[in-house]
């Protein structure tokens, strides 16, 4: 009897309130191990607070989370060193340098300095920040930032990353070599997910997907299933998302 390998990541029944509006309505959805997800959905539909709550960043009014088949909010000692995680505008440590701050997360995550040391150094090479490693955070560009967020994500080799919008601000060399290392760690068996805005980035990465809309999932599976007959992913996205703002013919804008 073949067993079915718990999925990466599960979600059960999220919800989340602020104030009256609920941003994130019940929310169910399974991550399959080894799978590069995508996680799209327009401005205030509810990604970035699912995903936090999926990490143990924010804790959900209801449901439940699953990392491996661990509950991530009655066993987070177990399920959070299974995650790596990159989300998108929390603050960092911005006074330690570039080097300091990959040391720091790897020793908060237990391990041993000179594994931390040879990981930093290596995840600098790889992602083109070498030279700054020594460069405090805070004179960081946004897309350095980024990268930097990233290495420390990775610094502990993690079986699962969650990924918010991690080529924002990021220049297209180095959008390469990040494309590269996700793919390879895809490819041996690491799951991503991944949330972005850029349709054409998440057909190019992603063989899963999910939309977001309103705080609930309005489509999920492979990329073909969610696409099913349109011709890209961004076509169904608008079908399924749909545009309900006033439109106004902007006539003052006009040049002639």
């Amino acid at each position: 009897m073949t067993t079915v390998p718990a999925p990466a990541l599960s979600l059960r029944g999220l919800v989340k309130r602020f104030g009256h509006t609920l941003a994130v309505d019940r929310i169910d959805l399974d991550i399959p191990a080894g799978s590069f997800y995508g996680v799209v959905g327009p401005n205030g539909a509810g990604k970035t607070t699912t995903l936090s709550m999926a990490t143990g960043l924010l804790q959900p009014d209801a449901g439940t989370v699953a990392v491996l088949g661990i509950d991530l909010w009655s066993s987070p000692e177990a399920a959070k060193p299974l995650i790596g995680v990159l989300p998108d505008g929390l603050h960092t440590f911005d006074r330690l340098t570039g080097g300091e701050l990959i040391s720091y997360a790897g020793r908060l995550r237990g391990l041993d300095r000179e594994v931390v040391r040879a990981r930093r150094d290596d995840l600098l090479a790889a992602l083109d920040l070498e030279d700054a490693g020594r460069t405090l955070v805070m004179d960081y560009s946004a897309g350095m930032a980024k990268k930097i967020g990233l290495a420390c994500a990775l610094v502990h080799a993690p079986r699962l990353l969650v990924l918010d919008e991690p080529f924002e601000a990021v220049d297209p060399v180095s959008a390469g070599a990040i494309r590269r290392i996700l793919e390879e760690y895809v490819a041996t068996g690491g799951t991503v997910v991944l949330s972005s805005h850029v349709m054409a980035l998440v057909e190019r990465l992603c063989d899963h997907v999910a939309v977001v809309g309103r705080g609930r999932v309005l489509a999920a599976g492979t990329l073909a299933e969610v696409r099913g007959g349109a011709l890209d992913l961004e076509e169904r996205f608008v079908a399924l998302v749909g545009d309900e703002r006033e439109r106004r013919d902007l006539t003052w804008l006009r040049q002639s």
